[in-house]
């Protein structure tokens, strides 16, 4: 059904290029919106990613704003996240109409109670519980300063999402989000990640590889990669290769020492997608449960085997498609078990309903335009 509402989008960053986990799900969110006739008007900050003419080809207006990182921010006692979007610019566009907002993450609220006034139509979509987020950020960080700042900001986020709690509509990502923000705000939906997806690719037969994929300069994901190299890899004798953008020198020295581990630094999105069509298992590891891993959903429209801990698939909904274990016993044991198992149709069409029934752009779209048109 084409719909005739017109938006304010309010994102974080520049959706575009979609490259990693939160810029992906707004741009197909856009996307998947601008497909059913909604008119977006699209609000950006500005600081480390290039202004993008790909978003006027599915947004009515977009609008962009210098986010300052001054000293005064880090001393706020409102989360920096939050206080370095708050141009006034922002909040004179978005009171030129009465168009319904969404805001995209906790990081874009600043101006939530101005404007929740008179019977507005406000979503806040959470990508995250921020402060749990910015926590575990802490806990994996060695750099004494960065460690503090994120225990800091982790307290100020906790104190900040009670602004959660105005008369607005709340659209987290996961079930565990979910659960989580029900408790805060009784107006809490779930609406599925959004990806760049629209059927399932996944090949049969046997592929070539192990693969570990992801930002290789985030702390999260060099966290879990050294634990696969040092936990695993040494007690398997099969190809792994390590695949992402900007890896961390440390995590680049570990990879060198392994004679069975290959590292594919900076690949190109068609390369880093043949990766996945090739391998014959994508370990998906992580130490954090917050939110939901676009890796996972990558990994499943168009990989074979996946082996995941329980964090990873946590409150995604798609835990049967996964081979899951919590200890380096186990995934070995997973490990030999698949990697000379042939990935069967019957696998590949099992994935297929429960990716369309569970994670559809266009059903997920749907949902927030309801939302949106009934608040």
């Amino acid at each position: 059904m084409i719909s005739k509402l017109e938006i304010h989008i309010v994102s974080f960053t520049i959706p575009y290029p979609p490259n990693y986990g939160g810029v992906i799900d707004v741009f197909y969110k856009i996307k998947a919106l601008h497909k059913l006739g909604v008119k977006i008007n699209l609000h950006c900050f500005l600081y480390d990613r290039k202004r993008s003419g790909e978003l006027n080809n599915y947004c009515k207006s977009v609008h962009y704003y210098k986010r300052p990182k001054k000293l005064k921010y880090f001393l706020s006692s409102l989360p920096f996240i939050v206080c370095t979007r708050s141009s006034r610019s922002l909040l004179e566009m978005l009171q030129t109409d009465n168009h319904p907002i969404l805001f995209e993450g906790l990081h874009t609220t600043y101006f939530l109670k101005k404007l929740a006034v008179d019977g507005r139509k406000i979503v806040v979509r959470t990508h995250n519980v921020e402060h749990d987020y910015y926590y575990n950020l802490a806990k994996q960080e060695s750099n004494v300063f960065t460690k503090l700042f994120y225990y800091t900001e982790a307290r100020k986020l906790k104190r900040y999402e009670k602004i959660l709690q105005s008369d607005n509509v709340i659209a987290a990502i996961s079930e565990n989000d979910y659960h989580y923000f029900k408790q805060i705000n009784p107006n809490t939906t779930f609406i599925e990640a959004f990806h760049p997806f629209d059927q399932a690719k996944s090949l049969p037969g046997l592929g070539k590889h192990i693969l570990f994929q992801g930002n290789l300069s985030v702390n999260e994901n060099i966290a879990s990669a050294k634990y696969i190299l040092r936990k695993i890899c040494t007690q398997v004798n099969y190809p792994f290769i390590f695949a992402g953008k900007e890896p961390d020198l440390s995590l680049t020295r570990l990879i060198k020492q392994q004679s069975n581990a290959q590292l594919i630094a900076n690949p190109s999105e068609d390369v880093m997608q043949d990766l996945i069509q090739n391998a014959q298992i994508v370990l998906l590891i992580t130490f954090q449960s917050t939110g939901v891993k676009l890796k996972l959903i990558n990994a499943l429209y168009n990989g074979r085997h996946c082996i995941a801990n329980a964090k990873m698939v946590s409150g995604s909904g798609l835990e049967d498609l996964c081979h899951i274990n919590n200890t380096p016993e186990g995934i070995i044991k997973s490990i030999h078990d698949l990697y000379k198992t042939p990935f069967s149709e019957q696998e590949i069409n099992k994935r297929k309903e429960a990716l369309l029934k569970n994670v559809n752009n266009e059903l997920s779209a749907q949902k927030l335009i309801n939302l949106l048109d009934k608040i």
